[in-house]
């Protein structure tokens, strides 16, 4: 009897587990039904933020990051409670105008991404006046059909609703009473799940996400919704701490360079003090390829040339943020970074800057520029006057047929030529002068391959047949690719700058004259045309296999080491003496206004570089994300690790030190900036003494 009890028992605790199963399973079938819009908006908006972080950063992190998961799901939920107080036959257009403004972040963001190996700011809407004149490089190298896969969650919800439509949905779950509660329970939902991704942060992350230098870890940790709202917070707060903020920004500025060497001068100060100097902003030119040939013939002889004959410092990085050119002439003239929000050139124009023109001109130089493109381009036309130019030659100045336009505009070589033209006249009317030329041919698409000269990207050999006669193989190459082309332009620009040296040196030019280049940033290659040139495999003309034997990974430790940019100081006599040798130690683009001043007799007391001849060895490269860089390591911000370039091990101590450094450094350049701490303060008089 007692047996029967416990087993009719257990049966009516089966059965009424089985009931409360049903009704449970009941509820999440009516919820399914009546939710479907909420329902496929969450699951769209997610997997869209999702798929951004894995297509850009396809990285174990990344791919499983709960955090951003966490983040993502949050937003999406509490975005799309708010659609419950309206009635459900307006609730479409809520989610499909949310859904659509979602979509287009991630995609803006996938196409800002291939190109900056960064994520967008709201602060890059001030730039967006320059895209049609550089239309070509966007849609033949930048957008691409992983950029246009979020469209599909719009698509989704589209033929959701009209599904929903047929099937009459919107009237039978038309429940007035239940408007607020579902808001308000779903709302806290949302809530809750923002709650436990909180929960999941350190006191590191945060500080990441209120500096948002590091663009990448935000992302990573935080998603790209939050993330998002993060920047334009970080946006509108230069405007807000203009007002609040500039105490706190003055009294770390000051301290920052309280503790600054005083130590300035060396066996190179004064050496170039009085002579003629001409810059030549060399676009996308970076040092690597000067080491290549192609069938014996060096992509850069030129170049190489002058690096052979001058001063080379062969280590030395472009610092550039999402103002590319404009950012380098910044960091190459002022030794500041780029602002974390936007451009200097752009954003903050009428600033004080100390720069090289500007401390030039005080000890009597005419200062000048020239570029044969649209004076406004980056806000040139005002941000050189900042800067010191007296004059800036733009566009307007050249004249530009159409057989001598290369991509954007004037070619290097007929820009050389007139140039050299103009400066007759300015080197006539003034004792010494400082002149900077821009260039602009080897600029991103790299499409003119017909305009570039013959230079072939292959491989030629010469094969003995089997009776004694020989005959040429050649194998493509590089011939058709992205890489390729960048080479061939590359060779063109090399050869333009060639057309420079034999025009100044007919109009004897060249006699006291110190000849700078620099080159403003890398070509912005993908990691997969470097591994290509790496691995090709002749016989096939394809990639070789990963488990070849003679496959070489390419990995994004090499491609970052590899985006530096040539620095060459030439003068005509300097071959065979002293001043003729390579600097290999590590130098940031911060680093060039300090080594070069230094040499012509000018201190800016408030450079963030320093002279390379005074720090040696000790020199640190600060990037604008956060990565950094000495002869002895490299760190990666976003990833939180490091490679040793040496056979040592680096000391927990050593990247807790420079990470500190990189911060503060960062953070007093945008101070400077954005609050304008280089202006001359006001000098309050002296009262007046009474008898």
């Amino acid at each position: 009897m007692k047996r029967i009890k416990i087993g009719i028992k257990k049966l009516k605790t089966m059965i009424q587990k089985t009931i409360k199963r049903i009704k449970t399973e009941q509820l999440i079938e009516k919820y399914m039904k009546d939710n479907v819009l909420f329902i496929m908006f969450v699951i769209t908006g997610v997997l869209n933020a999702s798929l951004l972080r894995i297509l850009c950063m396809p990285t174990v992190e990344s791919i499983f990051s709960i955090q951003a998961f966490l983040a993502d799901f949050a937003v999406v939920t509490i975005i799309g409670s708010f659609a419950y107080f309206l009635k459900p036959k307006h609730r479409f257009i809520y989610y499909i105008c949310f859904n659509i403004f979602l979509t287009a972040i991630c995609m803006i963001n996938s196409v800002y991404y291939t190109y900056y190996t960064s994520f967008a700011s709201i602060s890059m809407l001030s730039l967006t006046q320059y895209v049609g004149e550089v239309g070509d490089a966007v849609t033949e190298n930048v957008i691409q059909l992983k950029d246009l896969i979020y469209i599909i969650g719009p698509i989704i919800m589209l033929v959701v609703n009209r599904k929903l439509k047929k099937q009459n949905y919107y009237k039978r779950i038309e429940v007035k009473s239940e408007r607020k509660k579902k808001a308000f329970v779903t709302l806290i939902t949302g809530a809750c799940i923002a709650g436990v991704f909180l929960l999941t942060l350190t006191p590191t992350d945060i500080s990441r996400l209120l500096k948002q230098w590091n663009k990448e870890y935000i992302v990573q940790c935080f998603g790209i919704y939050v993330y998002q709202g993060n920047d334009v917070i970080s946006t509108i707060q230069p405007t807000i701490n203009s007002m609040f903020g500039y105490d706190k920004a003055y009294k770390n500025f000051t301290e920052y360079f309280e503790g600054k060497e005083t130590v300035h001068t060396n066996e190179y100060t004064n050496i170039f003090e009085g002579k003629n100097v001409l810059v030549i902003h060399a676009e996308s030119m970076q040092t690597n390829p000067m080491y290549l040939q192609f069938n014996g013939q060096e992509v850069t002889p030129n170049l190489n040339h002058l690096a052979r004959q001058g001063m080379f410092f062969s280590n030395y990085y472009s610092q550039v943020s999402v103002g590319t050119s404009s950012d380098a002439e910044l960091t190459f003239n002022t030794s500041l970074m780029p602002t974390k929000s936007g451009t200097a050139f752009v954003s903050y124009p009428e600033r004080t800057y100390i720069s090289t023109p500007s401390m030039l001109k005080e000890k009597g130089y005419y200062t000048f520029s020239m570029h044969a493109n649209n004076g406004d381009f980056w806000n040139r036309r005002v941000m050189h006057q900042s800067l010191g130019y007296d004059k800036f030659y733009s566009k307007s100045e050249y004249e530009i047929a159409d057989e001598n336009i290369i991509g954007l505009g004037l070619n290097d070589k007929e820009f050389f030529t007139q140039s050299v033209e103009k400066l007759k006249k300015i080197d006539s009317k003034h004792e010494k002068w400082y002149g900077l030329m821009i260039m602009l041919s080897n600029h991103t698409p790299f499409s003119d391959t017909e305009k570039y000269g013959e230079f072939p990207v292959d491989i030629k050999e010469t094969i003995t047949n089997p009776d004694g006669t020989t005959e040429e193989v050649v194998y493509p190459y590089l011939e058709g690719t992205k890489l390729g082309n960048y080479y061939k332009s590359l060779h063109y620009a090399d050869s333009a700058l060639g057309v420079l040296i034999e025009e100044l040196d007919k109009a004897n030019l060249l006699e006291d004259t110190v000849l700078v280049i620099y080159g403003d940033h890398d070509a912005r290659i993908s990691k997969k045309e470097y591994n290509y040139q790496q691995n090709y495999d002749k016989e096939e003309d394809d990639l070789l296999d990963r488990d070849d034997e003679n496959y070489v990974e390419f990995d994004s430790y090499q491609q970052e080491l590899g985006r530096k940019v040539p620095f060459i100081i030439w003068t005509k006599d300097m071959a065979g003496t002293n001043l003729n040798q390579e600097i290999s130690n590590v130098m940031g683009m911060y680093d060039a206004m300090p080594t070069l001043g230094n040499m012509l007799g000018f201190y800016n007391e408030y450079a963030l570089g320093h002279d390379i001849f005074n720090i040696k060895d000790q020199n640190i490269v600060v990037f604008p994300n956060g990565n950094w860089l000495t002869n002895k390591v490299y760190y990666n911000s976003q990833k939180g690790e490091h490679l040793s370039l040496v056979n040592e091990a680096i000391s927990e101590e050593e990247i807790k030190n420079n990470n500190e450094y990189a911060t503060k450094l960062l953070d007093v350049s945008n101070d400077i900036i954005v609050f304008d701490l280089l202006k001359p303060k006001d000098i309050e008089p002296e009262e007046e003494k009474g008898e």
